[in-house]
């Protein structure tokens, strides 16, 4: 019978593409986990591992079978996850993955009422872009993600939390600097500083600054809404920023952060998990945690 340990092993080979590498991930030696591999392959009789010198990689045959391999886990962890639901469902570890534009900003407003609202649980922090959040949900790796929705996702259970406005920062030396509000009209023929590729937020900003008629300035792309904020405050530039992003006193000294008028540029954040996740009980108390921690932040 095939064991879920070999089923590991496979994945890690396949992540890591190196077995030393992947020995170390599962906590055994090279040898054995090379050789439970070998085994595996003989009961499936096919080869499910290219050998190489310098590298390792899956055979055709290793990459349609990897796909089943991570189901199973899935299934495993979902059926271990549904008997300690069944003792206690708002207790244990927890994973959430977040997005670098959004963690930073919502978390010291949402983790201090979480921690409140569930004691028994052991929350763990994952800040990824988008992309890699979203295939480490999939593989079960992460148990929610807390992130802007795009179509893409929808494959996934899904929780509106919040919907938070854009905002126009610009320097105190702008020509907008003086504005209580900007509107759609105010972007045309603008230059507008971006963050760079692999960024949801980039695309989210940039395609209503493209339908205003603005364009992006191509001589930098931030890795960062911090270094967008540096530019900004050095009057490089002007930009888009979520409004948690602005909320910081600090953040205010040297930059201008202008509303826009209707329709203003929003981001809708939501809570995803994985559809026939066992810990539903768990994901509608965090939640309503959440929705209720970030509501008065856009009162105004």
């Amino acid at each position: 019978m095939i064991k879920i340990r070999d089923l590991e092993y496979l994945i890690a080979i396949a992540e890591h593409k190196h077995f030393g590498h992947a020995a170390e991930a599962c906590f055994v030696s090279q040898p054995t986990l090379s050789g439970q591999i070998q085994k595996l392959e003989q009961r499936l009789k096919l080869t499910l591992i290219e050998r190489k010198t310098r590298n390792v990689m899956l055979t055709p045959a290793g990459e349609k079978l990897i796909q089943e391999a991570r189901q199973v886990l899935n299934a495993a962890s979902n059926f271990e996850e549904a008997a300690k639901a069944l003792l206690d469902p708002l207790s244990g570890d927890l994973h959430i993955g977040l997005i670098p534009t959004l963690a930073p900003y919502a978390l010291p407003h949402i983790i201090p009422a979480l921690n409140s609202a569930l004691p028994k649980i052991n929350f763990y922090l994952h800040e990824n872009r988008t992309k890699d959040l979203l295939q480490q949900l999939e593989q079960g790796k992460l148990d929610i993600l807390i992130l802007p929705w795009l179509p893409e996702m929808e494959r996934f259970e899904r929780y509106d939390l919040f919907a938070e406005p854009l905002v126009m920062a610009t320097s105190q030396q702008h020509e907008f600097a003086g504005k209580k509000q900007v509107s759609f009209d105010d972007l045309q023929q603008q230059k507008i500083l971006t963050l760079e590729d692999g960024h949801c937020l980039r695309d989210q900003a940039m395609g209503y600054c493209f339908s205003a008629g603005a364009e992006e300035d191509h001589s930098f792309r931030a890795t960062s809404l911090e270094t967008l904020r540096y530019m900004v405050a050095s009057n490089m530039g002007i930009t888009l920023l979520p409004k948690l992003a602005t909320l910081n006193p600090l953040s205010n000294k040297d930059i201008r952060y202008i509303p826009f008028s209707q329709p203003e540029p929003i981001r809708e954040i939501s809570l995803l998990c994985r559809s026939g996740y066992a810990r539903m009980d768990c994901v509608r108390a965090i939640a309503t945690s959440v929705r209720e921690s970030v509501a008065p932040l856009f009162k105004d």
